[in-house]
């Protein structure tokens, strides 16, 4: 019993020997306090001694395994497409040499996609920068890859944000500003149908990123979108998280613009004003021709003129409201607004409302209403619906007039086959109406004011690549001007007016 006691004792003694020489044998170093952690740096890529990447971004973490041991690990090791995972050395041993470390490892690892492989590692850690070298024999391909890393560490106290905040193309070329998906990283915009390969090479992205994030290629260079081609946006965080942006055209998109910048003068006769049109006048018409007819009560005004207060080019549209109140009589109305719009007019004495015959063919599916716009409302608001001589005309000083702007997409062809032709009476309440980009804000504005209306289909409605459409752009200076109420002297003026709308392929 004494001598397996004295035994037990024995073997207790040597091991703590061991272990008290093995500490002794193995240095110490500050490998928690001063190497270990997460180093933001890139990565330079050669497969075979062919560079196959140079100045990738990547972060590895440092740890220590042992007092003079530490672990490297970089993770989603990627290249030429390929994830290879996470390539963690667990035990490269360090050496000092004054303030400066190297370490050095070898392990075998099973890589995702090609399977074992032999990696070794040596590099160096000084004043909180690492640099590694890393050969990778793939085993079953017998080719060789070698990395350089070059990084710094991170105190840990770094943003992660990498993001696009904002992204814009600022041309005309494009239709639909530039869209983020920030699930799927991806950002598309829309272009105009018209828009050649060499415009397309020529665009221009501004954009924002994360605070203290960077990010290749830069803002405001121009980039190559011809034939398709996407362009990879890589934003880098604080702390070294990457974030890539897949950025492309997803369509293009045809434009119906009136920019009122030619005129044609018609001659007055013996029964009419002369007056002016907007060209082209088989899309165009305005109410001026209707208004032309007062000359034979004596009333020289018009409604509709070509300014040189314009915001583009070198003029404008200006519709104003006249008040004819004081010789309003069964041909006079109190109230005649100043109007543009699509379609033709055609003058009838008996309904004066029908006589403006909205909306031209249309055969693209319209996805935004453009403009720019001012306006001024007159002093005195007029209700002369109901009035067929000046004493029935009733003064609403309470109301302010507005402006009305919109357009409208309706079928051009009736159950029966017949030509659908809306007018005053019922461009707002027909059912053959399928969607609408109205202008709810008609009030004064002093400057112009750029508005940009997306189309809204009304309920139960679509558009359909089997039916035939009409659309109507209808502007107006008195947005009750079509029942005779308004306000003498309001104005609206108007410049570059657009509809934007796409091709729909036949199902």
């Amino acid at each position: 019993m004494k001598k397996n006691l004295f035994y037990l004792f024995a073997l207790i003694c040597s091991m703590s020997l061991f272990t008290a020489c093995s500490d002794d044998d193995d240095p110490v170093y500050p490998i928690e306090e001063e190497l270990a952690g997460t180093y933001k740096g890139t990565l330079d890529i050669e497969l075979d001694g062919t560079p196959m990447a140079n100045g990738m971004p990547k972060n590895i973490t440092i740890a220590k395994a042992g007092n003079n041991i530490i672990s490297l690990e970089l993770k989603d090791f990627n290249f030429m497409e390929m994830n290879l995972g996470t390539i963690k050395l667990e035990k490269c041993v360090l050496k000092q040499n004054g303030t400066s470390y190297t370490f050095a490892g070898s392990q075998e690892l099973n890589l995702s996609g090609i399977g074992k492989c032999n990696v070794d590692v040596a590099g160096t850690i000084n004043n909180g920068k690492a640099e590694a070298n890393l050969n990778i024999d793939v085993l079953q391909l017998g080719q060789a890859v070698k990395v350089v890393y070059k990084g710094t560490k991170l105190t840990g106290s770094e943003s992660s944000e990498a993001k696009i905040t904002a992204f814009t193309i600022d041309s005309e070329l494009v239709t639909e500003q530039p869209v983020i998906d920030e699930a799927t990283g991806t950002i598309t915009f829309k272009v105009r149908d018209t828009a050649t390969n060499d415009d397309l090479k020529a665009l221009k992205p501004i954009f924002t990123i994360s605070e203290k994030a960077t990010v290749t290629p830069a803002s405001g260079v121009a980039q190559d979108f011809s034939g398709g081609k996407a362009v990879i946006y890589t934003v880098i965080s604080e702390n070294g998280t990457v974030k890539a942006y897949e950025v492309s055209i997803a369509g293009s998109q045809s434009e119906l613009k009136f920019s009122f910048e030619e005129w044609e003068t018609v001659p007055g006769t013996f029964l009419t004003n002369e007056y002016y049109s907007p060209l082209p006048t088989d899309l165009l018409a305005t109410s001026a021709p209707g208004a032309a007819y007062l000359k034979l009560f004596k009333v020289t005004d018009l409604p509709v003129f070509q300014t040189d207060d314009k915001k583009e080019g070198e003029s404008a549209i200006k519709l104003v409201t006249m008040d004819t109140s004081d010789k309003a009589n069964a041909l006079v109305p109190a109230i005649t607004s100043g109007s543009v719009f699509t379609g033709k007019f055609v003058l009838n004495t008996g309904d004066r409302i029908a006589s403006s015959k909205f909306g031209i063919a249309y055969d693209k599916r319209p996805v935004y209403f453009r403009g720019w716009y001012k306006y001024t409302p007159g002093a005195k608001y007029i209700d002369g619906s109901k009035a067929t001589k000046p004493e029935e005309v009733i003064e609403k000083p309470d109301i302010v007039d507005e402006c009305a702007i919109q357009a409208v997409l309706y079928e051009a062809v009736d159950a029966d086959g017949k030509e659908v032709i809306l007018t005053g009476h019922d461009i707002n309440t027909s059912d053959y109406r399928v969607a609408i980009a109205r202008l709810e804000d008609g009030t004064a504005k002093a400057e112009y004011t750029y508005f940009d209306i997306p189309f809204t289909f009304l309920t139960g409605k679509a558009y359909e690549t089997s039916k035939t459409y009409k659309l109507a752009i209808v502007c107006s200076s008195s947005k009750d001007g079509d029942s005779f109420m308004g306000a003498g002297g309001s104005t609206l003026i108007l410049d570059e007016l657009e509809v934007i709308g796409e091709s729909v392929a036949a199902e």
